[in-house]
């Protein structure tokens, strides 16, 4: 029987992209395959290869802005869930989060077979009660539960984060090729590199010869238009002008990345563009760095701060990041995307 899996991540875009190999490894084995996600991660799941529909529904425990749980809002959920006829569902989970409350509304809906990493006793919520170690990145994590109900990449599959290259959009016009995206935004406080330093840094890579494509969201308009600087020859400012989907052609056109610790570092992975990580180690980056593409990690991850999940740093002078200096990140930059040199130049 070809089966209706559910595969279930509620948090952020970059979550969602993370568990694209373990949607693929279930999409080669199953007849369909839906995706519930929060709102957070709606545009990346529908990037997502493997998908045939997403399902959007908040999840109170797991959204870090929660909404009031109400009995309404959770009969709501059940009913659609039950309306969808899965035959199993995989609830994937990062080590600080609970699948519990969502498999307790599958099996409300009726669904046979509910798979997750669960460390807190399930009861008969789960049919598969899965262990994993904690030091396991979240694409390993999610590949190995789906493999517990046989579901494993196909021949030819390397297992790194893809997206629908049919759903990204053209580039907008750069004024020409070559250069590297310097996104300065975070979903969190405690994972940010100052803005002046990223403002020195675009300086620093114009300087050198470099053009640079600084990007961010709607609301980060301000902050890019300060990293940008001025309007001037070799600097591009798309804060606020270019949705998910024409990020990915903006980033998929880079030589490389340079990105905190949020979605747009996983995005970058996917579309296989070198990635200068700027990672605060509020979460292990062992479990949380860029996945499957060259990469230079940078920031102090035996901080006071390593491990504590803060969203707003929890140490005077964020001396994870900021003790980062602008010379570093253009090596990083350098070594991943060298420059030509001229003819005739010795190295």
């Amino acid at each position: 029987m070809r089966r209706h899996v559910l595969v279930a991540r509620q948090d952020s875009m970059g979550d969602v992209l993370l568990a694209g190999p373990a949607v693929r490894a279930v999409a080669a084995g199953a007849g369909r395959v839906t995706l519930l996600c929060g709102p957070r991660g709606r545009e990346a799941g529908e990037l997502l290869p493997g998908v045939d529909e997403v399902v959007v529904e908040h999840a109170a425990w797991i959204d870090a802005e929660p909404r009031r749980v109400t009995r309404k809002g959770v009969d709501s959920v059940v009913d659609r869930l039950t309306e969808l006829e899965i035959d199993q569902a995989v609830v994937l989970t990062s080590f600080h989060q609970s699948p519990l409350p969502l498999a307790l509304l599958l099996r409300m809906a009726g669904v046979p077979t509910i798979a997750a990493v669960s460390v807190d006793y399930p009861g008969s919520l789960l049919d598969v009660r899965h262990r994993v170690d904690d030091d396991l990145h979240e694409v390993e994590r999610g590949l190995s539960l789906v493999a517990t109900l046989g579901y494993r990449l196909p021949e030819g599959d390397d297992g790194g984060l893809r997206v629908r290259r049919d759903l990204v959009a053209d580039l907008p016009d750069l004024g020409g090729e070559g250069y590297v995206v310097v996104h300065p935004g975070t979903s969190v406080p405690a994972r940010a590199w100052a803005p002046e330093r990223h403002a020195a840094l675009v300086d620093a890579l114009v300087g050198g010869g470099r053009r640079v494509v600084v990007t961010g969201s709607a609301d980060e308009r301000a902050l890019t238009a300060t990293v940008a600087g001025r309007r001037r020859a070799g600097v591009v400012d798309l804060g606020g002008k270019v949705g998910l989907r024409e990020l990915a052609g903006v980033l998929g056109g880079a030589e490389a990345v340079v990105v905190g610790n949020t979605g747009p570092a996983h995005l970058a992975a996917a579309v296989g563009v070198p990635v200068v990580s700027l990672f605060s180690p509020v979460v292990p980056a062992v479990r949380w760095r860029p996945w499957g593409v060259p990469q230079v990690l940078l920031g102090d991850q035996a901080a006071g701060c390593a491990g504590s999940r803060a969203r707003v740093c929890p140490v005077p002078g964020h001396p994870c990041l900021d003790g980062v200096p602008v010379g570093e990140v253009v090596a990083a930059v350098e070594r991943l995307a060298p420059l030509p040199r001229p003819q005739g130049v010795a190295g």
